[in-house]
């Protein structure tokens, strides 16, 4: 049978199936299976699961679970995770009761513009193309009132539309940049629509449009969070050697690239957990961060720290382009639960306890590489996968288990020790 199709997206979702499984399984039966046993038994709800994208044929699951004991500015959080890594969630959980009883954290919104761009080619002169913009830019603001209504109803709207002259990066390029407020909206349908308005409006015999995106660089979207306290209180043992060898560490992200991509990699595993519960996008999440770490034109560390007058303080400033209404945040069950748990943050909330989440995960990160080292905790955490891997069965993992308290944890040791175990239970 031929591995390619015309047509696919037209088929039944079995007959979809059936075609990949002949051309693509090395088990027809067992891949049918593992399919068929994701598919959610609610036909509404899985109707809905197969709505979101097209060519669906299944479910992916993604753990979901909760970090309780978050104080953030003085408010009590339970804050609901979607991830597969193992340590996650239970490092919130953790430094979220160690902050508890040193005040918490202190989060706020410094800026919530958003930006969306028009690009074009224009070989003309440049003092005759900023006569045209000015005269064009009242109708270029008329021309999506009705695109904006409702928005503008809420509080957000078009902030500014700017001409920028980009011929020293590229000959003949320049832009309209536009700025914008999307209130509790995440507002990409809404940029997106303005922008081909505006383009539509703009253009002319001499103005060759190219594109009218929206950027998910957002660098005046932003939120800071931090903790402090004092040095006294940050570690039990020589807590003012320890507060500088944190320090240190964040310092050396500063200046080593290599070393900065998985310092922020961490803070996003804690970020994306809650982008994805909240049912936003974190893949725009995560490209925008990543571009604000390289602001300086050396990719750096998104969080600080520093001791000034006995206090040991430590914080994050991050872009953070999110939502509570409109797309899956009110449409997917559990991305609207999840707000549900969050008390039902408004947009400028949710900013603010996702960049805790993040410098909740660095915080942890840091802590364990600078006194035990990320293996002890990460493989302890890990220890279930393993003996999953292995097909341990319950009675086996409760030895195990209880056997491993205390040690080093390695794939190979719980292999050896499974294996000694089954050979032991055969004798």
């Amino acid at each position: 049978m031929s591995k390619t199709i015309t047509g696919f997206s037209k088929l039944t979702k079995d007959a979809k199936i059936n075609w990949l499984a002949k051309n693509f399984f090395n088990n027809t039966e067992d891949g049918i299976l593992i399919l068929k046993q994701y598919e959610n038994k609610n036909e509404k709800l899985q109707r809905l699961h197969d709505e979101f994208i097209e060519n669906t044929i299944s479910n992916f699951y993604v753990p979901y679970a909760v970090a309780p004991n978050f104080i953030i500015n003085g408010k009590p959080y339970v804050i609901p995770m979607a991830i597969e890594e193992s340590s996650v969630v239970a490092a919130a959980s953790l430094v979220a009761k160690f902050w508890s009883t040193r005040g918490g954290f202190k989060a706020k919104v410094i800026s919530t513009l958003k930006v969306g761009q028009v690009h074009f080619m224009y070989t003309g002169s440049f003092k005759d193309l900023k006569i045209y913009f000015k005269k064009s830019k009242n109708d270029l603001l008329k021309i999506t009132d009705p695109i904006t209504a409702n928005m503008r109803k809420r509080g957000g709207g078009i902030v500014n539309i700017e001409l920028r002259d980009k011929t020293s990066k590229l000959d003949n390029y320049y832009q309209l940049h536009v700025t914008f407020e999307t209130a509790d909206s995440m507002g990409a349908n809404f940029i997106n629509s303005c922008l081909e308005a505006i383009a539509t409006t703009f253009k002319n015999d001499e103005i060759k449009i190219v594109m009218s995106i929206l950027s998910n660089y957002v660098p005046e979207c932003l939120v800071h969070a931090e903790v402090s306290c004092k040095v006294e209180d940050f570690f039990d043992v020589e807590p003012e050697a320890y507060a500088q060898k944190f320090i240190q560490a964040i310092q050396i992200a500063n200046v080593e690239p290599y070393r900065a991509v998985t310092h922020n990699k961490g803070i996003m595993n804690g970020i994306d957990a809650v982008v994805l519960a909240t049912g936003n996008d974190f893949r725009a999440i995560a490209a925008g961060a990543h571009a604000y770490a390289a602001k300086s034109g050396i990719y750096k560390s998104l969080t600080n720290a520093k001791i000034k007058d006995g206090i040991f303080h430590f914080w994050i400033e991050i872009p953070l382009s999110l939502g509570t209404i409109g797309g899956l945040t009110k449409l997917h069950p559990l991305a609207k639960l999840s707000l549900e748990i969050l008390q039902n943050p408004s947009a400028e909330e949710l900013m603010q306890i996702i960049a805790v989440a993040g410098l909740s995960q660095n915080f942890a990160a840091l802590k364990a590489l600078t006194t035990t080292g990320i293996q002890q905790g990460h493989m302890k955490m890990h220890f279930m996968n393993i003996l999953n891997q292995l097909e341990a069965n319950l009675h086996e993992k409760e030895i195990l288990i209880k056997d491993f308290e205390g040690k080093t944890v390695t794939h190979n040791a719980i292999a050896d020790a499974l294996h000694q175990l089954r050979i032991k239970k055969q004798r």
